[in-house]
């Protein structure tokens, strides 16, 4: 059996046993390789460290906790969390939302939405109090209020009102003229939900300047995974706020635009507008 089968193997064996305390010189026991061989593979294979992924994991048990209607004490429990406060301490930058709200559905969470036309075509911009949390493109403002929606069916989601002159009218302002080539730093509050290797790639992409791209694998090797380019291009696959974390702007080492949930060809006109207005 090769070593990433085994990782793989261990990988199943931290998804079934996350309530219990998983020590690494356990989990490279049954992968048969030393401890520091073993964390380095692991994170070479699957992106994250092992306690990165046994993380990730209990997370996701703990929302599929939430969303049964469990009390928040049993989810946390049932989940691996050694106390409440474990959980709570990054429910913030995890969730998104307190995590009441998130197994509500973002239940009693207000969302402001709207709608505008950009140059590269219809966008609409959702947020919360504290940041934006939904940033996407498609072919009808129906489709997209589908979407956002989808994402919060609990939450209070109502159209930005017309005489609004807070601060989400403020963010929306900046994001059309970020598509129109006349702002091209972005440096708006986020309020989104994200695993740890998600947050680390999403950071990075934050970095990459204005009217330049990298590549997947560039992009590993700058958080220090360059194994893991793979990972990366489904991190930025799972970006939820468009052009706010700038995932157009990373693309294949050959050269090739590859993926992008909203379309290569409007992938390709946002790289080339940056271009021709960095270039002036």
């Amino acid at each position: 059996m090769s070593q990433t089968e085994r990782i793989r193997q261990v990988c199943r064996y931290i998804e079934t046993h996350s309530e219990e305390a998983l020590a690494l010189s356990d989990l490279a026991a049954k992968a048969e390789m030393s401890q520091y061989h073993f964390a380095r593979r692991f994170k070479a294979v699957v992106g994250v460290t092992p306690k990165q992924y046994l993380a990730d994991i209990r997370l996701k048990h703990f929302k599929v906790a939430l969303h049964a209607k469990k009390g928040i004490d049993a989810a946390v429990y049932d989940a691996g969390y050694g106390s409440p406060s474990r959980v709570y301490e990054n429910a913030a930058t995890r969730l998104g939302m307190t995590p009441a709200q998130y197994r509500r559905a973002g239940a009693g969470v207000a969302i402001s939405y709207a709608a505008l036309d950009t140059p590269a075509g219809l966008m609409m911009i959702g947020a919360t109090d504290r940041g934006i949390c939904f940033v996407q493109f498609g072919d009808s403002e129906e489709a997209l209020l589908q979407a956002l929606q989808g994402e919060y069916r609990n939450a209070e989601i109502a159209p930005m009102p017309a005489g609004d002159d807070g601060d989400f009218r403020r963010w929306v302002e900046a994001i059309g003229r970020h598509l129109a080539g006349t702002q091209p730093h972005l440096d708006l509050p986020l309020d989104i939900r994200a695993t740890v290797f998600q947050m680390r790639v999403w950071r990075y992409l934050l970095s990459i300047p204005y009217g330049e791209v990298q590549s997947y694998g560039e992009v590993a090797a700058a958080i220090g995974d360059p194994k893991a380019a793979r990972a990366v291009a489904h991190a930025c696959a799972r970006n939820p706020v468009a052009i706010v974390i700038p995932c157009h702007r990373v693309i294949r080492g050959s050269g090739g635009l590859g993926g992008y949930r909203w379309g290569l060809e409007r992938k390709r006109a946002l790289i080339d507008r940056e271009r021709s207005s960095a270039r002036h």
